[in-house]
């Protein structure tokens, strides 16, 4: 079994070119699969709230959903590195209560780190979290959680404007103490700009080739989430479509008498007239 990977390993990936390849997960079975399959990192991400609860977005999701999803995760994949996602209202109160949450999820959870939103505007935040000897991962760019303020689920730094502030917000996450970060939605060139100029590993969601690795969300990659499919994802199954066939399957099979078989059924240990007496007891 492989040994699970520390942060440290990361900045040595990221020192010797060696991309990264994490997933978002939410449950045991697709924790276990990730891991199985040798993924170096999970993010027990609060897309949960549309990918598994069918909310429109990640604001409603809570601090104990994000727990739970992470103590399935854990269980799952001991052996891998696991960031929790910091939920909307979990750290915009005060530094102090950034803490303690994200304390919650090393406490509760057995996660490696922790995840949240934003850059010079929680500046604060990520370093009384790094201070508290947490691993700190940043997120700029597309960050869900503010849509509303950004008009929308829209890609960043297009322009040269833009994408000055966002260059701005990556110094700024790392001079607070995250030890990565994560690029949502970006043009390639500015990735590259920020993977180069940050000495910090610098991960991409739609933000292009050039950083230290890719993060996918799994209802996305693997075709189970339907409401729609972002432009940066490939889709590497249509798990969806094998369920939805599946489900046909079995409702015909049911409906027709075609399921169970003799062979999916227990049989009886005693004879057929030892079990004729005992209906008669009853009748």
């Amino acid at each position: 079994m492989a040994k699970k990977k520390s942060i440290l390993d990361f900045y040595e990936m990221k020192e010797n070119n060696e991309k990264v390849a994490w997933i978002t997960a939410y449950d045991f079975p697709t924790a276990q699969f990730a891991e199985k399959a040798g993924m170096d990192m999970i993010l027990v991400g609060d897309s949960l709230g549309m990918v598994v609860k069918g909310y429109k977005g990640t604001v409603p999701v809570t601090m104990e959903d994000c727990i739970a999803h992470s103590q399935d995760v854990r269980r799952g994949a001991p052996n891998t590195f696991c960031i929790g996602d910091m939920p909307f209202g979990s750290y915009q109160v005060s530094d102090e209560k950034a803490v303690e949450n994200a304390a919650r999820f090393l406490k509760e959870a057995d996660m490696d780190a922790i995840k949240l939103e934003g850059g010079r505007r929680v500046s604060s935040k990520i370093e009384a979290i790094s201070d508290a000897g947490i691993v700190v991962f940043g997120h700029i760019g597309l960050t869900p959680q503010s849509s509303g303020q950004l008009g929308g689920f829209k890609a960043q730094g297009l322009t040269v404007d833009s994408a000055r502030d966002l260059i701005k917000d990556a110094v700024s996450v790392q001079e607070s103490g995250a030890q990565a970060i994560l690029l949502e939605a970006v043009p390639p060139e500015v990735t590259e700009f920020i993977t180069k100029k940050l000495d910090i590993p610098v991960y991409s969601i739609g933000a292009g080739l050039p950083c230290d690795g890719q993060l996918l969300i799994c209802g996305d990659m693997l075709g189970m989430f339907q409401a729609f499919t972002p432009k940066f994802v490939k889709q590497y199954a249509n798990v969806a479509e094998i369920e939805i066939k599946a489900f046909e399957e079995y409702i015909e099979d049911v409906k027709e008498g075609k399921f169970p078989t003799d062979d999916h059924v227990y049989h009886a240990k005693d004879s057929k007239e030892e079990f004729e007496k005992l209906f008669a007891e009853f009748e």
